[in-house]
């Protein structure tokens, strides 16, 4: 928009200089025609810039006028042109141009410093700028395709450490604690016939966990790997309150809100905060009845686990370390506490992000500005001060 407005000012300053100079003789169907010539030069320079500048370079030698419209071509054709063949066609334009203004309408000695600064400001000069403004911009394209280059490069290598580091610890864990996860669960098999038909249930509950383990285990090697197991979420937070209550646990579930989505780290932390509640619940408070709350917010989702104490140390272990820090990781928080005789699981964690594009600033700005204003002091400044000195 802004571009079009700076054409039409153009298109204005240069018809009402020709009107003001030539009225008498163009009229006003004159004066249409010229500005509508102006403004196809104008269009012209966009696509073809060397012709562009070479029209206004006749027009201004053989008319006298045009300057506004001279500027604007020269520094499109100094902005626009980067080949070598066109840098020559616009050099051989401007010096055909010069030496044509030389023939047609030779200059006095007195003002042949102002004419040589005349065609500095409104020809070499916005060809220079125009120039080195393509120039910044192209070196700044490559500077930025450069630092992405890098940026991947960075990245593939921080993911190829990665990758080795849960390698290993894949690795250790399925030799370690798989292997024993494993002999679990042949044990409870075996005891399952060996023991009395009252006890042959919890026998078997005892199995189905372990096996339960062993598949979790494997699911886990197998997002270590890399290899797309899907971690639970909170679509599976039913199924591990249904896994505590058929292990005897009295879980009463409630949900508050409408569910929303969360990505993939905090719908994960989320789970866990309800299988560490309930796992601490079932460990130092067996039988004791235990509540699980999914609260929905207008900016999040708060997940609290509560059940009655008797003795139980809050941070004892390392499962609440290692869930605050899986929480924060997601970007929400953790709280723990005991008071009243109820030990209380708290998580807030924040919902999904909308995808947002932001637009990057234009690099070079205010060198552009200074640029445009050093321009700007040459022609209104220098070029008056010079013709009064070839005048004088």
């Amino acid at each position: 928009m802004g571009r079009h407005l700076l054409a039409a000012a153009v298109v204005a300053a240069d018809t009402a200089l020709l009107a003001t100079g030539y009225g008498n003789v163009l009229h006003l169907w004159g004066v249409l025609a010229c500005a509508l010539g102006l403004a196809l030069v104008i269009a012209l320079s966009h696509r073809v810039p060397v012709a562009a500048f070479t029209i206004a370079l006749g027009f201004v030698v053989s008319a006298g006028g045009g300057y506004v419209l001279l500027l604007w071509t020269a520094y499109q054709a100094g902005r626009r042109v980067v080949s070598r063949a066109g840098t020559a066609a616009v050099v051989g334009a401007a010096l055909g141009g010069l030496a044509g203004r030389l023939l047609v309408r030779p200059p006095e000695p007195r003002s042949i410093p102002g004419f040589v600064c005349a065609y500095v400001v409104f020809v070499a000069l916005p060809l220079l700028v125009g120039r080195y403004l393509a120039q910044h911009e192209r070196l700044l394209s490559a500077l930025d395709r450069n630092n992405r280059r890098l940026r991947r490069e960075r990245e593939l290598l921080a993911e190829r450490e990665r990758l080795r580091e849960r390698l290993r610890i894949s690795r250790d864990m399925h030799d370690s604690l798989g292997h024993r996860l494993s002999l679990v669960t042949i044990q409870a098999s075996a005891l399952e016939v060996s023991v009395p038909p009252a006890q042959r249930e919890a026998v078997r509950r005892l199995g189905a966990a372990a096996s339960d383990a062993v598949d979790e285990l494997h699911a886990l090697l197998g997002t270590l790997r890399g290899e797309g197991a899907r971690p639970r979420g909170t679509s599976a937070i039913e199924e591990v309150v249904t896994e505590f209550r058929s292990a005897g646990l009295a879980v009463t579930s409630r949900r508050q809100g409408e569910a929303r989505a969360l990505d993939a780290e905090a719908s994960q932390a989320a789970y866990r905060v309800v299988e560490e509640g309930l796992t601490n619940a079932s460990r130092h408070a067996p039988g004791r009845p235990v509540t699980v709350d999914l609260a929905w917010e207008p900016d999040g989702l708060l997940v609290t686990v509560v059940n009655p104490v008797t003795g139980q140390a809050a941070g004892a272990g390392h499962g609440l370390t290692g869930l605050d820090e899986r929480v924060r990781a997601a970007g929400g928080f953790l709280d723990h506490r005991t008071e009243n005789g109820e030990f209380r699981l708290v998580a807030m964690l924040p919902l999904a992000e909308e995808s947002s594009v932001e637009e990057p600033p234009v690099p070079g700005a205010a060198r552009t500005a200074l640029l445009g204003f050093a321009a700007a002091a040459l022609m209104f400044v220098v070029l008056p001060m010079t013709m009064l000195v070839g005048v004088g």
